[in-house]
């Protein structure tokens, strides 16, 4: 017998929220109201046993990723290798870097195969996958640190723009980081892509043997991670002003090459107060924030906590 999710609606009766064990969606559909009902009814149908499918999985998921090859059968679990393997000839990198973005599509891709939606967005604790058509848009804001609610800017994704996914990754959230990043967050084609590129653009942000960095083994804290006894982030004491621009320009410049290859639409990275964006586009801020670009121009941005205007709040992952 399937195990039932969670589900219920938020305070507000537009936003359906689903939750099974480590998974937790806020999910909000526009259209006409049999459509509305469609895409929800959908949502529901696709969320319940995908936990216990992912499970079924699990060691080939937390195995390092091959570029060429994959054995794993479910669909959010090739979805997530998908996403890690353009970095998986570089970089150590398992499927699990894009779990949150990949569930956050699957749910998505089931609303709008059921429904015929204007708008429509699933955010899986802070990651987030988007629908949009016609005039829609989508505010997003920028925050520097994923702990904290305050706002340094904002960006709009407009339906004519390419990016359907955001993403953030950085030592501060649920899931380890190889890096020092309090946040990257990522704009991309899909939201399993913006995942795992975040992930990688976060363990770049880094002072490999500062003495100020805290690290521990991976598996001393979670025994049954896929990052073994790699070391992971703990703890980042306060760095001068010439170290947090070498560890953010370590993270610039791995933005940049994934922004030139076209595995990115933008980035934005923060480390202790200081933020740098790489092809990102309209960002309104109240604070000056650095812009960085690329011969192939600038692009989009957003952060993981909070999407302005639609009240999403969540906490990065990745």
């Amino acid at each position: 017998m399937t195990r039932l999710p969670q589900t219920g609606w938020l305070a507000d009766g537009r936003r359906l929220h689903l939750q099974d064990g480590p998974i937790d969606l806020i999910v909000e559909a526009s259209g006409t109201a049999i459509h509305v009902r469609a895409a929800y009814e959908a949502a529901i149908r696709q969320f319940t046993g995908l936990l216990d499918t992912l499970c079924d999985e699990l060691p080939e998921l937390r195995r390092a990723a091959h570029p060429d090859m994959c054995a794993l059968q479910g669909c959010v679990a090739r979805r997530m290798h998908a996403a890690v393997a353009p970095f998986a000839a570089a970089s150590f990198i398992t499927p699990m870097a894009a779990v949150a973005g990949a569930v956050a599509e699957g749910i998505l891709d089931a609303m709008t195969a059921s429904a015929d939606l204007e708008r429509a967005y699933v955010n899986n604790g802070g990651d987030i996958a988007l629908h949009l058509t016609g005039d829609e848009r989508f505010t997003v804001g920028l925050a520097d640190d994923p702990g904290t609610p305050s706002l340094i800017g904002k960006t709009i994704i407009e339906a004519r723009d390419p990016i359907r996914g955001i993403a953030t990754s950085g030592w501060h959230g649920r899931s380890f980081s190889l890096g020092i990043a309090d946040a990257v967050t990522v704009l991309a084609r899909t939201a399993s892509q913006a995942d795992a590129a975040a992930t990688i653009i976060a363990n770049a942000v880094d002072l490999p043997g500062h003495p100020l960095i805290v690290r521990r083994p991976a598996n001393e804290i979670q025994p049954d991670n896929d990052l073994g006894a790699r070391l992971v982030t703990r703890g980042v004491g306060k760095l001068s002003h010439q170290k947090i621009a070498e560890a953010l320009g370590a993270g610039i410049c791995k933005a940049q090459e994934l922004l030139a290859a076209g595995l990115i639409d933008g980035a934005a990275l923060h480390l202790q107060g200081v933020t740098e964006v790489v092809g990102l586009k309209d960002i309104h801020s109240s604070v000056r924030l650095p812009r960085r670009e690329t011969a192939t121009g600038t692009k989009d941005m957003r952060h993981a906590a909070m999407a302005c205007g639609n009240g999403i709040a969540g906490e990065c992952v990745a």
